[in-house]
């Protein structure tokens, strides 16, 4: 098991940028697939963006592609999420996750590890 904490989020005017950042520890000698997810009060939990462990694959969602940028350093066992040009929409906890066997996927039951999360609030 690999342990995740959240870092980065806030409150942001639209228009605005926030990085996110998340720490793993624990089992980080294997090569995992990570991804964030984000969850808007009365909604489910969806998927956001990941990246393989050699950062050679990365997938979007269509509503933050062009937008949001992953990326990960894996000398600090970190993961990274760049958000520009956020709109009241992108208001949600924002999730960490980590996948043992580096698959990259949208279903959040299909990850392994999660962390606490971070509030992510963009006014308008």
């Amino acid at each position: 098991q690999v342990q995740l904490v959240e870092s980065g989020g806030g409150l942001v005017q639209a228009g605005g940028s926030l990085r996110l950042s998340c720490a793993a520890s624990g089992r980080t000698n294997s090569r995992y697939a990570m991804g964030w997810f984000r969850q808007a009060p009365g909604k489910e939990r969806e998927f956001v963006a990941a990246i393989s462990w050699s950062g050679g694959r990365i997938y979007y969602a269509d509503s933050v592609k062009g937008r949001f940028t992953i990326s990960r350093d894996n000398a600090k066992n970190t993961v990274y999420l760049q958000m520009n040009s956020l709109n009241s929409e992108d208001t949600a906890v924002y999730y960490c996750a980590a996948k043992s066997n580096d698959a990259l996927s949208p279903i959040p039951g299909l990850w392994d590890s999660w962390g606490q999360g971070t509030q992510v609030t963009v006014s308008s």
